[in-house]
């Protein structure tokens, strides 16, 4: 069966509103992207780096419980990493981080149809090396997708981290990013602008979600564009992981993975994108329904479709 890679960070979002914890819910953008696509019936096999502690059990059952399978050595952290999510009045999530980023060796897995990576695992140091290497290897058979999905508190140099979201964009067939995220990159150009210029340098599609205004895609046949689902928000956290992972897999089942459709992608119409993005809004639409990042699984998307 063709399955997916994801390599980034797992870790376990500690969520607070006004000052009090709410819960401690099992997070990080890779591993949510890695359980909405097992959820959705995809093989995944996830590297990342956690610990054999307590919190590092409950990751390792969660994956299990989704259907994702953990690489080898994803478990020799000193210590599993935490993100303090601070919860305002609107649902938005501010985070706080206490994170150690690495990685070691190519995992052995079957070659994959699809290579997924982003945030925190793009840009720290030390694993982040060895996350674009790994990219790199799996290029030729594998389409790549990247979501920089930003976060500033663990950036040590902000040009450095720019530099490496500019390469990684460069390597990728599928592009995913926030208009947040775009501020941060370029303030001085908008989102229209940067996705087409993005465009111009690798991938075949460059989506950028806008939160409660919905999204947008560019690829090579045009712009397309989609409203958000109205729903009542209990916290965005995950939101865009679920976005991604909705748009995986609306891209997968229409046979356009791996290098080998590399051409066909990058052919995709304005038609077919558009039903793409409506798949990933309406990932997105479940989960911020929800509280923490509990993306949504088969029966829950195909019942929201009824």
């Amino acid at each position: 069966m063709s399955r997916a890679l994801v390599i980034g960070e797992a870790l376990i979002d500690v969520v607070e509103s006004d000052g009090v914890i709410s819960g401690e819910y099992v997070g990080g953008s890779p591993l949510n992207v890695a359980v909405g696509l097992g959820r959705l019936g995809r093989g995944v096999d996830f590297l990342t780096h956690i610990a054999e502690d307590d919190r590092g059990k409950r990751i390792v059952a969660y994956l299990e419980d989704s259907g994702v399978e953990l690489v080898s050595g994803s478990t020799n952290a000193g210590r599993t990493p935490t993100a303090r999510a601070a919860v305002d009045s609107s649902g938005a999530a501010h985070y706080t981080f206490d994170i150690d980023w690495q990685l070691a060796g190519t995992p052995e897995v079957a070659t994959p149809l699809l290579v997924h990576t982003g945030s925190i695992a793009t840009v720290l140091e030390p694993g982040c090396r060895a996350t674009a290497a790994l990219l790199d290897a799996y290029r030729m058979s594998a389409t790549i997708t990247f979501d920089p999905n930003v976060r500033p508190d663990v950036i040590q140099d902000d040009d450095i981290a720019r530099g490496r979201i500019d390469r990684l964009v460069e390597r990728a067939d599928i592009v995913k990013v926030s208009e947040d995220d775009l501020r941060w990159m370029d303030p001085r150009h908008s989102p229209e602008q940067i996705a087409r210029a993005w465009l111009e340098v690798g991938p075949a599609i460059v989506t950028v979600t806008s939160g409660e205004r919905g999204a947008f895609a560019v690829c090579r046949s045009g712009t397309v564009s989609v409203p958000a689902r109205p729903v009542q928000v209990v916290d965005t956290v995950g939101a865009g992981d679920a976005f991604m992972a909705g748009l995986l897999d609306a891209v997968w089942s229409l046979g356009l993975l791996g290098a080998d459709r590399r051409r066909d992608l990058s052919r995709i119409g304005t038609g077919a994108l558009e039903g793409v993005l409506q798949s990933a809004a309406l990932s997105a639409a479940l989960t911020v329904a929800r509280a923490g990042a509990d993306l949504p699984d088969l029966a829950a998307r195909d019942a929201a479709q009824r």
